[in-house]
């Protein structure tokens, strides 16, 4: 996805009514979505108070992606859950189009919540209504007319691509359909905002893409501002624009995926992008040494390119820089946002060149290099 998307959709009368609806969350056009300034969050617990949010500072662009991530008890539910008021922060503010909703009575509390909507890890679905029934319950609780509701949840339930399910239960969906009836669900009051609480943590990968795919294309059609929570870093790369990192209940890391992707700073973030890592195999790590043991020793380097410059690792320039016998042990690169990331390991044997010479001629091609042993 690009980075920050932001849709300028018309403040006055409009013939679409999702965009209508939209206008009245948005007074000023060219400010943050949500803006978090200086939250904290603190429960009660059996020892004292535990702070589970701490000087949270944070703005959430219109019509963006927006990750949240951490390790578990790192803050993310709270976090999100003080955007429709579930939760109500101890100290600091929500905003929401510039309006504090710390100051909303019961009344504005219920039209906020209408405005935001809202999908969660284990759907939530009334087992003893149909697919249909499950979608249409809000907006009978809303008191929105018969026709309305029936052309409403029609359109969602194509949207989803569960207009043939409609007369399912629960207990006949797999897992998948269950979310996109979830979604379909959120959806039924047109929000500007779409909540995502693990949406995808109880789904196969297969499914998960699916899910993430809607989320991608709810997302551009229809112009909202998602945030999601996960720990999975791998959701994150696949939908976010940007991601904020927490970790005991305080912001680590925050950025473009691409950047915190490729030169993360955090040691929490470094450790969450572990598993997407190419580690050292364990064929290589055992013929490592830490000094070369003969003349045709080869030194390994390791090559990590961070995006910066938005510019694909030039081989043939790598190649021809170092002299000598040079291979590609290990590694690969990936793009995500237009930015070339990744690892590259490289043998050089019989170079002529010395390791600082190696080294710096490296680091011209990529944002950082390190000798990781040698080889025979």
């Amino acid at each position: 996805m690009n980075a920050t998307v932001q849709r300028q959709l018309p403040l006055g009368p409009t013939d679409n009514p999702h965009q209508a609806a939209q206008a009245q969350l948005r007074p000023e056009k060219n400010h943050a979505h949500v803006r978090f300034i200086n939250l904290g969050k603190t429960y009660e617990g059996q020892q004292g108070p535990v702070a589970a949010l701490q000087n949270i500072d944070l703005d959430i662009q219109r019509g963006e992606v927006f990750g949240i991530i951490g390790r578990s008890g790192a803050g993310k539910s709270s976090l999100i859950r003080t955007i429709n008021r579930l939760e109500q922060p101890s100290s600091g503010r929500v905003l929401i189009d510039q309006l504090d909703i710390g100051e909303y009575d019961e009344d504005a509390l219920v039209k906020l919540r209408r405005r935001i909507g809202m999908i969660f890890q284990h759907f939530n679905l009334m087992s003893a209504k149909t697919v249909w029934q499950n979608v249409e319950l809000p907006l009978k609780v809303a008191g929105v007319p018969k026709e309305q509701r029936q052309r409403k949840v029609a359109e969602l339930l194509e949207l989803v691509g569960l207009q043939d399910k409609h007369k399912a239960y629960p207990a006949q969906l797999s897992g998948g359909q269950k979310q996109r009836v979830g979604i379909a669900r959120a959806l039924v009051h047109d929000p500007a905002i779409l909540l995502c609480d693990e949406a995808t943590s109880a789904l196969d990968p297969e499914t998960t893409q699916s899910i993430l795919g809607l989320l991608r294309e709810i997302n551009q059609r229809l112009g909202l501002t998602i945030i999601l929570i996960t720990h999975e870093m791998a959701v994150i790369r696949e939908i976010c624009d940007r991601v904020v990192v927490l970790e005991q209940g305080r912001v680590v890391e925050q950025g473009p995926v691409w950047q915190v992707f490729g030169d993360p700073q955090h040691q929490v973030s470094k450790t969450l992008l572990a598993p997407l890592q190419h580690g050292l195999p364990e064929d290589l790590q055992a013929r490592l040494q830490a000094h070369p043991q003969n003349p045709d020793a080869a030194v390994v380097l390791d090559l990590q390119f961070s995006g910066a410059g938005n510019s694909e690792p030039d081989l043939s320039a790598l190649f021809g820089a170092f002299g000598g016998k040079v291979s590609l042990l290990h590694g690969g690169v990936e793009r995500i946002q237009g930015h070339a990331l990744g690892h590259l390991l490289l043998s050089i044997a019989h170079s002529p060149l010395s390791l600082e010479e190696l080294l710096a001629r490296a680091r011209k091609q990529a944002q950082h290099a390190k000798v990781l042993g040698y080889v025979v």
